[in-house]
C-alpha cells in the first residue's frame, strides 16, 4: 500500500530532476538545483542581444506570481555559473526581487555552448532579424543552409535571405532593428558590397529614406528575363559563363526577388554582355543583310544617346533607317481567353462579353497574320528592330519608305519634319525651343509620377492624422473632375452597405452608420488621392487635381518631394545651360548674315 507520505516524496522527486535524451538514450539524470541569482551571470558571448522591456515585465510579473516554471541551464566557470539557457527568464528573476531560480547545471566545450545558444536563440517567436542573420551565418560556417533549415524548422530560402542579410553593413542594420527598414529591402541592399552599400548609405543621408534605396537598388540591377542576350550562354563572355550559373544571379543566392526570379546583380558584367550582344547584333545584320532598325524617331535623333547610337551603326558601314524611314509589320501575337481578361479586368464584363471580345481579336489575329505570311511578297525584307537603351530585339519584315530627292531640303517641308542641319539659324531656335518645351513637359511628367510612387510606397494611406485642409481641398477638386458613376458605386463601395438585398433605404443608412468609423473615412480619401491623380501629358504643374495632390503631400513628405524636385531642378539647369551657349552662337549667325 502507498502512503501519502510515500506519494508526496515521489512527486517531490520528479519534480527535482530531469533526464535528458540524446540520439535515442537517455542521459544521466540531471539534478535541478536552486542557485543564488547572485551566483550567476550572463554569458558575454551569447548571441542574442536585445530584450523587450515589455515582454520582460509581463514575465517578471508571471515569476513573481507562479515562480519560474521552467529551470534555465547553466555551467559551472571560475567558481560561479554562466547561463547557457534562460537568461530572459533570469533577468525577470531578477526584475520580480527573486533570490534564487531553478538550474539545470551542465557541463559543456567552449564551442558546444555557442551553437546550443543560438539554436536555442534562433527557436523563439521574437528574434531580432539582424541577430538572426549573424547567428545563422555562424552555423553556416558548420553546417550546409539545408542543414541549418532542417535544425530550425525554417524553409531553405528563409535560411538563404537572413544568410544574405548578415553580408548587410552596420549603418544599414541600425534601420533595420529601429524598424524604419523592412528585411525585404536590407536583403536588397546587402546584395552589394560592402564598398557599395556605404557609398548608397552616404548618398542617403542621415535620414533614411526607403524611396530612395529602391531606386538605388533598381538603378544597379537588371532583370534577366528582360535582357537582349541569352542568359543561358557560356560563350557571350567566356570569362563570366551563363547567367544560369552565375553566383551574382540573385536567383541562386535564394528567392530573394521572388519564386524563381533571376536578378543580375553585377552591373559592369551585365553592361559588358549587353554591349557584346549588340554588336553581334550588328556583325549579324551585316553578314545576313538585314535592314537594323533602332526605336528613334527623327523627333529625337539630336538626344545625346540615340546620337551615340546612330553613330555607331553608322561607324560600322550600315545605313541608318529610324522608325520613321519604314514600315514595319511584326508577327502577330494569337490572343487567348487569359489575354482577354487581363486586358479586361477592369471592366465588368460577363463571359459571354468576353467571349465576343476574344472572338473579335482572333479574327484582327488572322487579318494580321495573312499580311506577315504575305509580307515578302508585298515588298518586304527581313529586319530587327532594337530598343537604343536596353538592345533588346525582334525579328520583323521591314519597307524603306520611297522620298522624294528634295524632300531632305525642301524648307518648305514643315519645320517639325525637317532635321537641324536643314533649317536656318532663325528655324534652329524656334525647334530648340519647341524641343525644350516639349522637355520639360515630359520632365514634369516624370517628376510628377515619381512623387507620386513614391507616395504610395510609404504608409501615407494608413496614416491616423487628421486630415489637413489642403487635403480636403484636393478630394473635393478630386471628386468635382472624377464623379463616381452607380456601376462604380456598386462594385468598389458596396460592402460598406453590407448585404443590402433585404433592406431598405433606411435600413441601408443605419447599417452603414452602424460600420462607419472615422479611420475608414480617411483610409478611402488617402487612398483616392492616390489614385485619382492623372499620369502621362498631365502632371504637377498643368492639371488642377495633380496640384492640389502635390501640395498636400508636401505637408507629409516635404523633405522626400524637395529630394526629388532638386535632382529634376539640377538636370534642367545644366541642359538649359549647354542650350544657352548654343542659342548665343545661333544669335551670332544672325547678326553676322544680317551686317
Amino acid at each position: 500500500m502507498t502512503t501519502k507520505a510515500s506519494t508526496t516524496k515521489k512527486r517531490s522527486r520528479t519534480k527535482s530532476t530531469a533526464k535528458k535524451e540524446v540520439n535515442g538514450k537517455k542521459s544521466s539524470v540531471l539534478q535541478i538545483q536552486n542557485l543564488p541569482l547572485g551566483n550567476i551571470k550572463p554569458d558575454p558571448e551569447q548571441p542574442r542581444k536585445t530584450f523587450n522591456k515589455d515582454t520582460l515585465q509581463q514575465l517578471s510579473e508571471s515569476i513573481e506570481n507562479h515562480g519560474v516554471l521552467q529551470p534555465i541551464t547553466v555551467r559551472q566557470l571560475n567558481g560561479h555559473y554562466v547561463i547557457v539557457m534562460g537568461e530572459r527568464r533570469y533577468r525577470a528573476s531578477k526584475l520580480a526581487g527573486k533570490k534564487t531560480i531553478p538550474c539545470i547545471v551542465r557541463t559543456y566545450e567552449n564551442n558546444d555552448v555557442i551553437e546550443v545558444q543560438i539554436i536555442e536563440n534562433l527557436q523563439r517567436q521574437d528574434v531580432e532579424p539582424t541577430e538572426e542573420a549573424e547567428a545563422i551565418a555562424y552555423l553556416s560556417e558548420k553546417y550546409a543552409p539545408t542543414e541549418i533549415a532542417k535544425r530550425l524548422g525554417r524553409t531553405d530560402n528563409f535560411i538563404r535571405q537572413r544568410l544574405k542579410l548578415a553580408g548587410l553593413i552596420d549603418g544599414f542594420k541600425h534601420f533595420v532593428r529601429n524598424g524604419e527598414m523592412t528585411i525585404s529591402l536590407g536583403v536588397g541592399v546587402a546584395l552589394f558590397a560592402p564598398e557599395e552599400q556605404q557609398m548608397m548609405l552616404e548618398t542617403m543621408g542621415e535620414d533614411f529614406n526607403a524611396h530612395q534605396i529602391n531606386r538605388m537598388i533598381k538603378d544597379q540591377t537588371y532583370d534577366l528575363e528582360k535582357a537582349s542576350f541569352d542568359v543561358a550562354d557560356k560563350e557571350l563572355l567566356p570569362k563570366a559563363g551563363s547567367c544560369i550559373e552565375c553566383p551574382f544571379n540573385a536567383a541562386n543566392q535564394g528567392n530573394l526577388f521572388g519564386e524563381g526570379k533571376m536578378v543580375c546583380t553585377k552591373s559592369a558584367c551585365f553592361e559588358t554582355k549587353k554591349n557584346k550582344s549588340f554588336l553581334n547584333l550588328i556583325e549579324k545584320s551585316k553578314q545576313e543583310n538585314i535592314i537594323l532598325i533602332p526605336e528613334i524617331r527623327k523627333y529625337w535623333a539630336d538626344e545625346e544617346n540615340n546620337q551615340m547610337i546612330i553613330s555607331q551603326l553608322e561607324k560600322s558601314g550600315l545605313k541608318v533607317y529610324l522608325l520613321d524611314d519604314v514600315e514595319i509589320i511584326e508577327n502577330p501575337i494569337k490572343p487567348t481567353m487569359d489575354a482577354i481578361k487581363i486586358e479586361y479586368q477592369h471592366y465588368d464584363y460577363s463571359e459571354d462579353e468576353l467571349k465576343a471580345e476574344l472572338d473579335e481579336a482572333i479574327q484582327s489575329y488572322k487579318e494580321d497574320l495573312e499580311t506577315y505570311n504575305s509580307a515578302e511578297k508585298n515588298g518586304f525584307v527581313n529586319g530587327i528592330v532594337f530598343h537604343p537603351e536596353t538592345y533588346q530585339n525582334k525579328e520583323v519584315f521591314v519597307k524603306v519608305i520611297e522620298k522624294s530627292k528634295n524632300e531632305s531640303t525642301e524648307y518648305s517641308a514643315p519645320l517639325t519634319n525637317r532635321k537641324m542641319a536643314d533649317c536656318t539659324p532663325e528655324e534652329q531656335i524656334i525647334k530648340i525651343n519647341d524641343r525644350e518645351i516639349r522637355k520639360k513637359q515630359i520632365e514634369n511628367n516624370k517628376q510628377f509620377e515619381e512623387v507620386v510612387e513614391m507616395i504610395r510606397e510609404t504608409k501615407y494611406i494608413n496614416t491616423k492624422k487628421a486630415l489637413s485642409t489642403d487635403e480636403m481641398v484636393a478630394f473635393s477638386i478630386s471628386l468635382f473632375e472624377n464623379n463616381v458613376d452607380y456601376m462604380s458605386q456598386q462594385k468598389y463601395f458596396s460592402k460598406f452597405l453590407g448585404d443590402t438585398s433585404k433592406m431598405t433605404k433606411v435600413e441601408m443608412v443605419e447599417n452603414f452608420k452602424k460600420k462607419f468609423k472615422k479611420e475608414i473615412f480617411h483610409k478611402l480619401i488617402r487612398y483616392m488621392l492616390t489614385k485619382q491623380v492623372h499620369f502621362g501629358e498631365s502632371n504637377h504643374v498643368n492639371n488642377l487635381t495633380n496640384i492640389s495632390f502635390y501640395i498636400a503631400m508636401q505637408g507629409y513628405y516635404k523633405s522626400k518631394v524637395t529630394g526629388i524636385e532638386k535632382e529634376y531642378a539640377e538636370r534642367r539647369d545644366k541642359r538649359e545651360a549647354g542650350l544657352k551657349e548654343r542659342i548665343t552662337v545661333l544669335e551670332k549667325k544672325i547678326q553676322e548674315l544680317n551686317d
